[in-house]
């Protein structure tokens, strides 16, 4: 481990590393604030600018990026009671009413503190476990690949949303959206009717249509409807005192949060409603949550910020996306040829170094922007989605563009474009479908690859570890299908 951070240390220290650190922390805050837009966006739009970057420089850029948007979500949250981000959506609960209260600045200043003691302990979690779990999995040969690609896919159905029959379809579009291209053993090309798709469907140009190109048709659709006006911009507290009685619920809620989101699909959104409700719960106050008590705001905010390195670890590790936003990771690593997963800590072991000492030094930064600078943020939340849409548009087009150099990922961004926004309308969660274009490839690869090792013995998949990893793959996905006492009581309380 010592020799890993002495690699990453070595390319760290650059004006490079640093001035992309300051970028993504400042891009990252941009999107956050921005209602409407959400980490996976934003890394998915700045992936095509890191084209002609370094590796490193662009890895630190998009993880600290990501850092920043699960954080600023906050800002219009607890201004206007419009989460930048999903899981904002559970800080508002109790962000809003301190704001009407007056607390504005106070809200604000606990947000931020939460957010960089999640972040900061879960990140040392985040070095422990993955490093332990990379060792591990470094025996392991096609027959345990495929099998944790399965474990993987089967996570739709916490990827799902309101519909385990709409997180399928989303699932299976992805995998037959997969198929077309080159055989990725026999070299047979496949359901290609365009050489544009010799190659199979472009991932990056996909992303970027699913996740930005379909949230401008929605920004487009509700252009009309003016932002919520501030009544008036608050003073940030800097009383750093503020966090003290709260100790307790930040060193819960950062554990809830890490190992709620270390389980692939189990975001921000869970782990911030899971902590919010463990707090209530545990509170000697429950009635007063939702009505401005600051227990549910920093369980909410710590346990949301915690997420995002408990995300990383099975993206590491596994080479499994841990979120919507890690799975455009993956592909942005793809593209500057780095592979995520158990070798990743051998062959390159600056990239995942460089995430832990980039999510480490960004904490300084971020607390420092987050309390100076909020009133310049919130100025962001007032800018009309006419405009928003446009400029996020042109990124769409040159970003896919960019990509392949090519007009027809453009055509691909639009299609894939039309197709998240069609499924938004029919509630289809685009996650799913990122999950089959991540996930497709190694499942099939890996599936004939073990039967060749094996000369086509199915009993290649009989052995402790891909045996263990199917059976949890059919309990995860019979699990949600299984009603549980009182169910529908909690459903009705929340």
């Amino acid at each position: 481990m010592l020799t890993g951070f002495g690699v990453a240390l070595s390319h760290m220290i650059s004006w490079h590393v640093l001035a992309g650190l300051i970028v993504g922390i400042l891009v990252g805050y941009l999107v956050g604030a921005i209602p409407g837009l959400t980490s996976s966006i934003g890394i998915a739009l700045m992936v095509p600018f890191t084209f002609a970057l370094s590796p490193v420089v662009s890895i630190v850029m998009l993880v600290t990026l990501y850092m920043a948007t699960e954080y600023a979500g906050a800002i219009p949250a607890i201004l206007m009671n419009t989460p930048g981000i999903p899981a904002a959506a559970v800080t508002a609960l109790d962000g809003y009413p301190m704001r009407l209260r007056g607390e504005a600045g106070t809200a604000l200043t606990m947000s931020i503190l939460s957010a960089a003691f999640g972040s900061f302990v879960s990140t040392a979690l985040l070095i422990v476990t993955s490093t332990s779990i990379a060792s591990v999995a470094l025996a392991f040969g096609p027959a345990e690949y495929f099998a944790i690609a399965v474990l993987g896919l089967s996570l739709v159905s916490s990827l799902s949303g309101s519909s385990m029959l709409k997180g399928f379809i989303g699932l299976f579009f992805g995998l037959g959206i997969g198929v077309i291209g080159t055989d990725p053993l026999d070299g047979v090309s496949r359901y290609v009717f365009t050489d544009g798709l010799l190659s199979g469907v472009t991932f990056l140009p996909a992303l970027i249509g699913l996740f930005a190109m379909s949230s401008v048709f929605s920004m487009v659709e509700h252009a009309a409807e003016a932002p919520e006006a501030l009544k008036s911009l608050p003073k940030i507290s800097g009383q750093f005192g503020l966090m003290r009685p709260y100790l307790g619920t930040l060193t819960r809620s950062t554990l809830v949060g890490y190992l709620v989101s270390v389980i692939p699909g189990h975001g921000a959104v869970i782990s911030a409603v899971v902590s919010y409700g463990l707090q209530k719960r545990l509170s000697k106050r429950p009635e007063t949550f939702g009505h401005g008590n600051p227990e549910g705001l920093v369980a909410a905010e710590t346990a949301a910020n915690a997420s995002v390195p408990g995300a990383l670890a099975p993206m590491l590790s596994l080479g499994i996306p841990g979120s919507a936003s890690t799975a455009v990771l993956i592909g942005a690593l793809t593209l500057h040829g780095v592979q995520p997963g158990p070798l990743l800590f051998d062959k390159n072991p600056e990239i995942p170094f460089s995430i832990f000492i980039a999510m480490a030094v960004t904490m300084p930064f971020m607390v420092a922007l987050g309390l100076g600078g909020a009133r310049l943020w919130v100025r962001v939340t007032q800018v009309p989605k006419s405009v928003i849409a446009g400029l996020v548009a042109a990124m769409c087009m040159l970003g896919s563009y960019a990509s392949q150099n090519d007009v027809f990922s453009i055509y691909i961004t639009i299609f894939f474009g039309v197709i998240g926004y069609a499924m938004k309308k029919i509630h289809v969660e685009p996650a799913p479908i990122v999950l089959a274009l991540v996930l497709g490839y190694l499942t099939e690869s890996n599936f004939r690859r073990a039967l060749l090792s094996s000369g086509g013995e199915y009993g290649v998949f009989v052995h402790p570890v891909p045996m263990l990893c199917l059976v949890a793959a059919v309990a995860v996905l019979v699990m949600p299908m299984i009603p549980r006492p009182g169910a529908k009581k909690a459903l009705a309380v929340s």
